[in-house]
């Protein structure tokens, strides 16, 4: 064999088997197996009969593999950590795939952030899949954003088939099915999960800005907005209450309020107006409201002391990608808002997933990705771990790709002059190797990968091809019946299933009005006891509030009664508001 032929290690060969799919039957309820420590063995261990010819028994310890070409002998030393560490699969050199050469991740490196990356279809969901699955097992929390609706099964024991059988020999595996304790959510309860909901003072201006796709100037007069009602002790609990406050403020009463704070234009007013008009007009308003998602929860260890999974479940809002891509990164502002510094663990208190990350940066504002930028950099200490799944790395950030010490890249495509310069830009991001990464990345078959990661020392570990290990779990979805009594049987149900409509901003105002005019103010029906509606998804929905007169609020911020109130209401709310990162707030829990 050539030098230049050496270099060509790694490509797979053809018919290359894809992990095994999900069977029909239906799988059994979340976190029925038992505690297993997956990703603590050593690299090189084996059963007899199962190295493939040609190649030689266990070494006597880890990184010894005498039987292994020289080039992945050096790439074999480089994974074998000495402690706890997930196993991700087995090297691929000049074609073949090496079971004495496993490929892993140390633990303690998972809080240095990672990317996973790769064309449609090439596995980067049974990826994730695989790595939440040992994650939970070692005691680590894991968060998912299920966008296609198919990462519900990690909740159930996968099934066995010729496939996964053929996976887990080649890879050299001991595979045993098993399900894993999760949470399901859905955003706003459009689905089958647990409601996640926000409130708009928490979320803040600059998230708010980049769902309601507001320019600089634009951000910047929201943010003036929130600081009144800061001030004021002005509650924006959901949509409604913003708008009111915005209409109040460009009133002929309201505009000396902010005169004080650099003032604010009718006419930029006025487009925050319409964004929120349009924006409810597309049904975004249950996402915004109470009660609102403790992120805690996302840190449970269940009682046999895995890791709990959360699946936030999104293909209700596939069409809103704007929306749940922000709401993603709010989840991560307000853990990095209220988590302790704790410095390097033993292993993460949580491993966050961010899939279809670019949604994320496009459009973004330069104050948003700065603020991107500080949280990837800065969560670290607070013991959570980023991952951003796309399909190139160019769809990151270059700041935001620097942080990102452990990679896994599946196969990409070059039909195109596109496609050719983004594979090019890919090849550059990853460390010299003895690949020809041009190729390889173009030649990996599903299940199959580039992997770099952070030694337990730090440094970056050699490029290796790798080929993957099969998840245990269920790879496809769960029955949408067993998906609902998981949803149900929670007893986070209860806490935020059903919406409630407290006073806040726009109640104020409306009983301004109805002291004014002598008249009683109405609640809202979810305070007269209303019962919640079943949604389209199967999820419990938000209760319908009462229907609103824009004209009132019209009629109401315009008097002197409101402004009378305004100038009079308590401060004190308003200083215990902090906003940090993304101006986001946590006042409530």
């Amino acid at each position: 064999m050539t030098d230049s032929e050496a270099r060509q290690a790694g490509t797979p060969g053809s018919g290359t088997p894809e992990p095994g799919t999900a069977g029909a039957s239906e799988p059994v309820t979340a976190g029925t197996s038992e505690p297993r420590t997956s990703g603590t063995s050593q690299p090189g261990t084996s059963e007899p009969g199962t190295s493939e010819p040609g190649t030689a028994g266990a070494p006597a310890a880890p990184g010894d593999t005498p039987s292994l070409p020289p080039q992945a002998q050096e790439i074999a030393a480089g994974y074998a950590f000495p402690g706890a560490a997930l196993d991700l699969g087995a090297l691929l050199w000049d074609g073949r795939c090496l079971p004495d050469a496993q490929i892993r991740i140390p633990l303690g490196m998972l809080n240095r952030h990672g990317l996973v990356a790769g064309a449609t279809g090439t596995g980067k969901t049974k990826t994730l899949q695989l790595i939440a699955e040992q994650l939970s097992a070692q005691g680590v929390p894991v968060f998912l954003a299920d966008v296609k609706g198919d990462v519900s099964g990690i909740s159930a024991p996968g099934q066995e088939n010729d496939k996964v059988r053929t996976r887990a020999s080649e890879v050299r595996q001991e595979w045993t099915p098993a399900g894993y304790p999760c949470e399901f959510y859905a955003l706003g309860g459009m689905g089958h999960g647990i409601p996640v909901r926000a409130t708009v003072t928490s979320f803040g201006p600059v998230l708010l800005s980049k769902v309601l796709r507001l320019n600089q100037t634009q951000e910047q007069s929201l943010g003036l907005i929130f600081h009144y009602a800061d001030q004021k002790g002005l509650e924006l609990v959901d949509l409604k209450d913003l708008r009111a406050v915005v209409t109040f403020l460009t009133s002929d009463e309201g505009k000396p309020e902010l005169k004080g704070i650099g003032g604010l234009s009718t006419a930029t007013a006025g487009v925050i107006l319409r964004s929120l008009t349009a924006f409810e007009a597309q049904g975004m308003s249950p996402f915004f409201g109470e009660p609102e998602f403790d992120t805690n929860e996302l840190l449970k260890v269940a009682a046999d002391g895995r890791g709990t999974v959360s699946v936030l479940e999104l293909p209700a809002v596939q069409d809103k990608p704007q929306l749940f891509s922000t709401f993603l990164m709010w989840l991560l502002a307000d853990l990095f808002h209220d988590l302790p510094e704790v410095g390097d663990l033993d292993k993460p208190k949580l491993v966050f997933f961010f899939d279809e990350a670019h949604l994320l940066f496009n459009d973004a504002s330069r104050a948003f990705l700065d603020s991107i930028t500080q949280t990837v950099r800065l969560i670290r200490s607070k013991g959570v771990g980023i991952f951003f799944v796309t399909q190139t790395p160019k769809d990151v950030p270059g700041d935001v790709l620097a942080q990102l010490g452990n990679r896994v890249q599946h196969a990409l495509r070059a039909f195109t002059p596109d496609d050719q310069k983004a594979l090019k830009a890919t090849v550059k991001t990853f460390p010299d190797s003895p690949y020809d990464l041009e190729e390889v990345l173009t030649a990996l078959g599903t299940g199959e990968a580039v992997v770099t990661v952070l030694s337990e020392k730090g440094a970056p570990t050699p490029v290796a091809a790798t080929r993957l290990r099969a998840p245990e779990s269920l790879m496809g979805p769960v029955d949408p019946a067993v998906l609902d009594r998981a949803v149900e049987h929670s007893p986070l149900h209860a806490r935020y299933a059903l919406a409630v409509d407290r006073e806040s901003a726009y109640e104020k105002l409306r009983a301004a009005e109805a002291g004014a005019s002598g008249r009683t103010a109405q609640p809202a029906d979810t305070e007269m006891g209303a019962k919640p509606e079943k949604s389209a998804g199967g999820g419990r929905a938000p209760a319908r509030k009462a229907e609103e007169d824009p004209s009132v609020v019209q009629q109401v911020v315009g008097s002197g009664v409101f402004k009378s109130l305004a100038r009079s209401l308590g401060t004190q709310i308003g200083r215990e508001i902090t906003r940090s990162v993304f101006g986001t707030a946590r006042r409530r829990r």
